[in-house]
């Protein structure tokens, strides 16, 4: 089982979240404060981050992009609710996914579980790595390098990259990209693919402003190339 750093100032939803999360055979490690939170870091080496943007002092938001400085930890935001700005600028500073408080605990571990799930290569018989352009794709190794150099690629989107490299020219549905890289089955938030973009962009891209590799098609969504 993960092990999971719960960051909460609500000791109602902290105790909740732990309880269900041990029961469930998680190890589990909380913290109340964004500084505590980031000696918790350190000192538990967890699998993936469980933070609540509302934090006192330092906010979820400021430890999201302190913990994206050195780290490509899988972070998941707590947030009360699923309309707030904050949403946007948390899943900016590098977030992989957002819940709404208050939430079932198995909703909870299910988010976790996709996060964290081992990327399925969704290009059967495809070499396992792929150059297109300057970008070396390694599917098998999970790495991608731009100009022999390699990216620090949070787990979003590397997967929403392999999703789309997977085939080329393909024009993806913001919906569909939700479906398959975040596994969100229903109506899901069109902001996790826009922000994931975005985030991406900065790092594949010699132009994010003008990009050569992940194409949006106005009122369709998105798609790999043409180079």
């Amino acid at each position: 089982m993960p092990r999971v750093l719960l960051v909460e100032d609500d000791p109602s939803v902290r105790e909740g979240v732990e309880l269900g999360l041990r029961r469930r055979g998680h190890e589990v490690r909380t913290a109340a404060t964004g500084e505590a939170g980031l000696d918790a870091l350190n000192a538990f080496r967890p699998d993936l981050l469980l933070l609540d943007l509302m934090l006192p002092g330092m906010n979820g938001v400021q430890l999201c992009r302190r913990v994206r400085e050195s780290s490509q930890l899988p972070i998941i935001m707590l947030t009360a609710r699923g309309d707030d700005f904050d949403v946007v600028v948390g899943l900016e500073a590098g977030a992989d996914d957002y819940i709404v408080k208050p939430a079932r605990t198995e909703v909870v571990e299910a988010r976790i579980r996709a996060v964290l799930r081992r990327i399925e290569d969704p290009g059967a018989g495809r070499p396992a790595v792929e150059h297109h352009g300057e970008l070396a794709v390694d599917r098998a190794g999970l790495t991608v390098a731009k100009g022999g150099v390699r990216l620090a690629l949070a787990p979003s989107e590397l997967r929403l990259l392999l999703h789309l490299t997977a085939a080329p020219e393909q024009v993806f549905s913001r919906q569909q990209l939700l479906e398959h890289v975040w596994e969100h089955s229903y109506h899901g938030d069109a902001r996790l693919v826009d922000a994931c973009v975005r985030r991406l962009r900065t790092k594949i891209e010699d132009t994010p402003g003008n990009p050569r590799y992940i194409q949006t098609l106005r009122g369709f969504g998105y798609r790999f190339g043409p180079l």
